[in-house]
């Protein structure tokens, strides 16, 4: 287990992007904060796996508080990563095991660790 960050570090309706090191190479992925609940997720739109922020740390659509993909416009549910608008309709993005312990983030495991 290992702590990211700071549950306040991400403000509510927010997001941050990390990245990992592992035997295959850099993981980069994101936390998105929904009230005292986050959410993570690979950065890789199932479409063509391009990363979905052109704003670091910018993962949220402001218009209708989705995940966004910002090369293709696809939108995904926060709680369930599916892909509910866009070019990927139906797919899901890739889940990452995080939780809330006590005031931080932490992240349970990467399955390509």
């Amino acid at each position: 287990m290992t702590i990211l960050c700071k549950l306040s570090d991400i403000p509510e309706g927010g997001s941050k992007g990390f990245e990992l090191e592992s035997v295959e190479g850099t993981i980069e992925y994101f936390v998105v904060r929904k009230g005292s609940k986050v959410y993570a997720y690979e950065n890789s739109c199932p479409h063509t796996s391009a990363p979905l922020d052109w704003i670091k740390d910018r993962f949220i659509d402001k218009d209708s508080g989705h995940i966004l993909c910002a090369t293709h416009g696809a939108l995904f549910n926060i709680e369930t990563g599916l892909c509910m608008v866009g070019p990927c309709v139906g797919d899901s993005l890739i889940p990452i095991d995080v939780k809330v312990e006590g005031i931080n983030i932490v992240i349970e495991r990467l399955s390509k660790l």
